[in-house]
């Protein structure tokens, strides 16, 4: 056993585990954060998505002996905390826009993905990805989803990117943004596919 200081979702923490212990097994049984989903355990699902220094990994693949000294943000680390004054009874943090969307479109269905796709999401929107259906889909493609054929998923994150500052707003037309029939245009059985 070797003890590996971890920076998770801003705070520094210490493990006390064996070197090759997979990342996803560290984060959810020896730190508690089980909003990180095991899913196939290959690293062909993307449940398992974190982010390292702002990149999407399968942390099931990860050992934790890579990330000594590296930024590890788990889904856990998209909700902002909210301030003892501001929180009602049972409040403790207050939604990521991404979190939120995903609510509002519902893209979330039975969960198992959603964490993973939620990351692979942060990283595309924080490396200033547009509201644009091919490349979300593009960037989201590491991630399968048996729930919601995808389409509530592009919209959650077309709706984020359409509404960030630093993107035009406006009709970009019938497949983009505020197109005619949705946040991503079109939708229909071509769309309920995987991602590309």
């Amino acid at each position: 056993m070797t003890t590996f200081g971890l920076r998770v979702n801003g705070t520094d923490r210490e493990v006390d585990v064996p070197g090759m212990r997979r990342l996803l097994d560290v984060l959810r049984e020896d730190l508690g954060l089980t909003g990180t989903k095991e899913g196939c355990g290959e690293g062909e699902c993307g449940a398992c998505t974190v982010l390292l220094d702002g990149e999407p990994v399968d942390s099931c693949l990860v050992p934790v002996c890579q990330v000594a000294g590296v930024d590890i943000r788990t889904v856990e680390g998209l909700a902002a905390p909210v301030a003892p004054a501001d929180a009602g009874a049972g409040e403790s943090a207050a939604l990521d826009p991404l979190q939120a969307a995903f609510l509002v479109t519902g893209g979330a269905q039975c969960g198992i993905c959603t964490p993973g796709m939620l990351m692979a999401a942060r990283a595309y929107l924080d490396a200033g990805g547009g509201p644009d259906h091919d490349a979300i889909s593009e960037a989201i493609a590491g991630n399968l989803c048996r729930c919601t054929g995808y389409t509530k998923i592009i919209e959650a994150i077309a709706l984020v990117a359409s509404a960030s500052p630093n993107r035009p707003t406006g009709p970009t037309g019938p497949t983009g943004p505020t197109g005619p029939t949705g946040p991503t245009g079109p939708t229909g059985p071509d769309q309920q596919e995987r991602p590309r």
